[in-house]
C-alpha cells in the first residue's frame, strides 16, 4: 500500500491573510485539493513536503485530515497559479502576475506569456485557434512524472488545428492540470512551435520573426498585457504536481495510445 505524504501548503483566501496548513495525500495534488476544500474561498499559492517534526502525531494514518498551523509568510504572492506548478513556501518567487514578454535569444523569436488559473486554457486554445495552420500535437510525459527518470515523447500524425483543439478540449483537465506534462503544437509553415511548458507558461518559438506582430495582437485580444519583466515559477524554487482529475503516468500513456498518438522517443536522464 502506498503511504500518504504530508505537505505544508500556503493558502490565500478571499477574506483574511494567507495561512499555512498541513494536509496529506498519495501525491501533492490530492493534498492540495483536500486543503482547498477545508478552507472556504481559498486557493493554493505555495507548498513543500512537510518535515518529520511537522507531521501531527497520531494523524499520519488519517485520510483527508487538514491541520491549520498558522499564518503563511507575508511575502508570498497570492497570484492564482494555474494548477501543475507552485512555488516553494520558502525560496519561491514572491511577485507574479499575468503578462507576456519577448525573451532575448539568439537566432530565434521567443515570446513567453503567463496567465492565471482561470484563463490558461482559454489563452492556449485561443492561440491555437488563431494560428494560420497547426500540423501536429506533441505531448511530453516528463522525467519527474512518477519519478520515471525518462521523458516519453508522444506525437499525433499530421492533422489540423480543428482536430488538435478537439483533442485538447476533451482532455483539458488531464493535460492542463498536470505539471509533469508539456504540450507543443507545431506550425510547420511558420517554422514555429506553440508550447505549454511544465511551468504553465505559454511559449511561442519561431525562426526569424514569424507571426510576431500577430502574436502581440492576439495576446492583447486574450487579455494578456505586455510587460517588461515576467517572473515565473521557474525563477525560484518550486514543485510540480498534478490535480486529482489527472491519471498516473502509465494510465495517461495508455490513453494517448488509445487516441492513436505514437510514442516517438524516450529521453533518459543522464
Amino acid at each position: 500500500m502506498k503511504s500518504r505524504l504530508w505537505y505544508r501548503i500556503a493558502l490565500a483566501t478571499t477574506a483574511g491573510a494567507p495561512q499555512l496548513v498541513l494536509a496529506s495525500g498519495d501525491h501533492p495534488g490530492l493534498a492540495i485539493a483536500e486543503a482547498v476544500r477545508e478552507v472556504a474561498g481559498s486557493w493554493a499559492i505555495a507548498f513543500d513536503v512537510a518535515t518529520a517534526e511537522e507531521i501531527p502525531l497520531g494523524e499520519s494514518v488519517g485520510k483527508g485530515h487538514v491541520v491549520k498551523i498558522g499564518p503563511a509568510p507575508a511575502e508570498l504572492s497570492t497570484f492564482k497559479f494555474p494548477p501543475g506548478a507552485l512555488p516553494s513556501v520558502s525560496g519561491g518567487v514572491r511577485t507574479m502576475a499575468s503578462g507576456w514578454t519577448k525573451r532575448s535569444e539568439p537566432s530565434i523569436l521567443v515570446l513567453e506569456a503567463q496567465t492565471d488559473a482561470e484563463h490558461l486554457i482559454d489563452l492556449y486554445l485561443g492561440l491555437v485557434e488563431r494560428l494560420p495552420s497547426a500540423d501536429n500535437l506533441e505531448v511530453r510525459l516528463l522525467d519527474h512524472y512518477d519519478a520515471a527518470g525518462a521523458t516519453d515523447v508522444w506525437l499525433t500524425s499530421r492533422i489540423n488545428a480543428k482536430k488538435i483543439l478537439r483533442f485538447l478540449d476533451d482532455h483539458d483537465a488531464e493535460l492542463f492540470g498536470n505539471g509533469h506534462v508539456e504540450l507543443s503544437v507545431y506550425a510547420r509553415a511558420q517554422k514555429a512551435t506553440l508550447r505549454l511548458t511544465e511551468h504553465k507558461t505559454v511559449l511561442w518559438l519561431a525562426e526569424g520573426n514569424s507571426l510576431e506582430a500577430e502574436m502581440t495582437r492576439w495576446f492583447a485580444e486574450l487579455g494578456v498585457p505586455a510587460v517588461t519583466s515576467l517572473p515565473t515559477v521557474a525563477d525560484g524554487t518550486y514543485h510540480h504536481y498534478r490535480t486529482p482529475a489527472s491519471r498516473d503516468r502509465k494510465k495517461l500513456g495508455d490513453e494517448l495510445f488509445k487516441q492513436r498518438m505514437r510514442k516517438v522517443d524516450t529521453v533518459r536522464v543522464s
